[in-house]
């Protein structure tokens, strides 16, 4: 595990790999998002942009303090529909969105934080003291997202964290299920995306990056559908200006799907 400390007041900017509501039984992945929590300087908001939230157009989660949780998941345990995670709604942020997008933005009153954003938050931010604020993802257009992170960028630098919440390899036909083994070797087309874009990433290939459906190995096989990739574009656009500079904090597969997970700087 590598993970970077902030020592400016801006804040990074962050993709992460979310996992399932069982993420929290897994005592490493836990245990490296807690650390990555802890080694960034506290924000004074997050906001988050999870793959499971698609609205056109772009839209934030309600604001209005004990908005249940979203629990977008099916066929689990009870015990992952108790899971609670009280952070602060993020009002003043929700303006600032709007301002940073021209104003066009809706807001679904109802809508809590799903399990794409509350399930790595109540790992890194456990005290659950840290407002909140979810962005839907209003297209899956790799440039158009990129666009979408270029304009929220300033939030950098009043306090806000922004997240990209999505999996670096995201298909179900590879995840055994609860009784496989999580720590089992990928699937090849698995690790050969993620080998190619730890390599992109690291090497800030924005055109590559963008274009990842022509040019990556095994691009339809890790992403049959592109929602889990799509939020990696908003942290690109937010990163860009401060140009790209990004640690691979996390790495590893779980049940076959790569978790890994980048810092901006």
């Amino acid at each position: 595990m590598r993970y970077a400390v902030v020592m400016t007041d801006r804040q990074p900017v962050l993709f992460l790999s979310h996992g399932a509501p069982p993420l929290a039984d897994d005592r490493l992945w836990t245990a490296e998002l807690c650390a990555w929590g802890q080694s960034l300087t506290k924000p004074t908001s997050v906001l988050m942009v999870s793959a499971h939230w698609e609205d056109a157009p772009i839209a934030v989660s309600s604001t209005t303090p004990g908005t249940p949780l979203l629990y977008d998941f099916y066929g689990f345990p009870e015990r992952y529909y108790r899971v609670t995670y009280d952070a602060p709604p993020a009002p003043e942020l929700a303006l600032d969105v709007a301002r940073a997008l021209g104003g066009a933005v809706a807001q679904d009153p109802k809508r809590g934080l799903d399990h794409g954003a509350y399930v790595p938050l109540k790992e890194m931010f456990p005290d659950a003291d840290v407002p909140v604020l979810q962005l839907s993802l209003p297209t899956l257009d790799p440039a158009a997202l990129v666009e979408v992170g270029r304009r929220l960028a300033p939030l950098r630098d009043s306090g806000t964290l922004i997240v990209g919440s999505g999996f670096t390899t995201h298909n179900l036909r590879w995840f055994g299920g609860m009784g496989a083994d999580p720590d089992a070797a990928p699937p090849r087309p698995s690790a050969e995306f993620d080998a190619w874009a730890a390599e992109a990433v690291s090497a800030g290939d924005l055109d590559a990056l963008i274009d990842f459906q022509r040019v990556a190995p095994a691009a339809r096989e890790a992403h049959p559908r592109t929602e889990h990739w799509a939020p990696l574009y908003v942290a690109l656009g937010a990163a860009e200006a401060s140009g790209l500079d990004a640690t691979s904090v996390v790495d590893g597969f779980w049940y076959g799907l790569s978790k890994r997970s980048w810092q901006f700087n």
